[in-house]
């Protein structure tokens, strides 16, 4: 297989290529700049709305991970546009690209998040589930959108909706300084879920989607343990020999990172990967205690 990765250079992207190309599988890269030559590097510049047809052309499956860090920094307005147009432009770039190609990809695997869920408390949420508001949902809904342009005959389209990825790096390697120190605790009244899934089953979703074509549309890639934020404190705590009884009040992190706390940390999502289990995946890490003990080990 010939595989054609965006956001290559991130957390995600980089587990991925390592994985596929352990595998044998034909790996290439789209960088923004000029592409070394004679490397697995081809150009593109999405916001611009440039990607030469030729390049996506004859690959089997095209991955696009292209977007702005969501916890990077306040939502101010010129952020949110930031990161809306890392997400849509690139997105559209590369299915006017599938579309123009003379022989278009079979499978284009999009990013997409939980957040797409908006704050729905306990609802128990699967991938038949309406989209929420707010800002995050919204976003996710158009970038959703805007992947499903690609789809055709010849191309199916998959939106994998990520929920919290664990791992050594990203949001959990944040966490650890703090929970150490014995400062860990509950988000908000702890009581909001938190969709989480470890980078090992994030890489081992993929593989499972490339190879199963009867999978299309949306899928959640998150673990099937739901687990609230106070949940998710206890079980880091008890995997780290330190209480985690110091909460973060609402208050406090709405006035530290303003939306984002609402949007990211304090919003509840109680989701299912019903997609993935339905069609036979097995999680390495269905627990969140499974996720600690093989990242922390």
């Amino acid at each position: 297989m010939k595989i054609l990765i965006s956001g290559a250079s991130g957390f995600v992207g980089t587990a991925l290529i390592e994985d596929l190309r352990g595998r044998g599988l034909e790996v290439l890269t789209l960088v923004r700049g000029a592409a070394k030559p004679g490397s697995h590097q081809r150009r593109w510049a999405p916001e611009h709305g440039e990607l030469d047809p030729d390049v996506v052309s004859g690959a089997d499956a095209v991955i696009n991970l292209n977007g702005r860090n969501i916890a990077d920094g306040r939502w101010t307005e010129s952020v949110k546009e930031q990161l809306r147009s890392s997400r849509i432009d690139s997105t559209r770039t590369i299915a006017e690209a599938m579309s123009r190609a003379d022989q278009p990809p079979g499978l284009l695997i999009n990013a997409s998040a939980t957040g797409y869920y908006g704050d729905r408390g306990d609802t128990h949420l699967d991938e038949a589930s309406n989209p929420g508001d707010g800002f995050l949902a919204d976003l996710c809904a158009d970038w959703e959108r805007t992947a499903a342009a690609a789809a055709s005959g010849r191309t199916r389209v998959v939106a994998i909706r990520l929920g919290m990825v664990l791992g050594d790096e990203g949001a959990l390697g944040k966490m650890l300084t703090p929970f150490k120190l014995g400062l860990g605790g509950p988000m908000g009244n702890g009581r909001q879920y938190w969709p989480w899934i470890t980078i090992g089953d994030v890489v081992g979703a993929v593989g499972h989607i490339l190879a199963s074509p009867e999978i299309d549309g949306p899928v959640n890639l998150v673990a099937p343990e739901s687990v609230t934020s106070k949940g998710f404190a206890r079980t880091l705590g008890e995997h780290l020999g330190v209480p985690a009884l110091v909460p973060a009040p609402a208050f406090a992190l709405k006035l530290a990172l303003g939306k984002m706390a609402e949007g990211l940390l304090l919003a509840s999502q109680r989701v299912t990967p019903s997609v993935l289990l339905e069609s036979g995946y097995r999680f390495s890490a269905p627990t969140l205690a499974d996720a600690f003990r093989q990242i922390l080990a």
